[in-house]
């Protein structure tokens, strides 16, 4: 299982954002010059991260985009489900995917739901603050 390369910027870029926690306005400009990432590729994780309620855009001479609701309230499944929509290892098992020429006969596919709502758990379980903070080297960590 591996993140696509948007879902990965989205992360990278609500990182950054979230080092403007405490009202503080940010451009999709400089959050593109803060990660190293494409100004349009950034300006079009801004509008999916927009729409999905992770981000605000305010508008006027002290607008700018800032978190849409606290980074500690705000998880890694948040920002991958914005990008990637639900968590589904398998096709088979999203809402209206019945494409499977062995879904009849499937004795795995019961366990599914369960196993994706693992993943997304784990997801969860991991907050925008965390992956804002600087990454401790392993002397700190020991």
């Amino acid at each position: 299982m591996r993140l696509s390369n948007l879902a990965d910027y989205a992360v990278v870029t609500m990182s950054a954002a979230a080092r403007h926690c405490g009202g503080a306005r940010t451009s999709a400009a400089e959050l593109a010059a803060e990660t190293g990432l494409p100004v349009p590729t950034v300006q079009k994780l801004v509008s999916k991260l927009s729409a999905a309620g992770l981000l605000r855009s305010v508008r006027g001479a002290r607008g700018g985009l800032q978190l849409a609701r606290p980074a500690a309230a705000i998880t890694l499944a948040d920002i991958v489900e914005a990008i990637e929509g639900p968590v589904a290892l398998t096709a088979c098992v999203e809402q209206g995917k019945h494409d499977c020429a062995y879904e009849h006969s499937c004795t795995v596919r019961p366990h599914w739901s369960p196993v994706n709502a693992a993943v997304r758990g784990a997801l969860a379980g991991i907050t925008l603050t965390q992956l804002a903070r600087p990454a401790q080297t392993m002397s700190e960590v020991a």
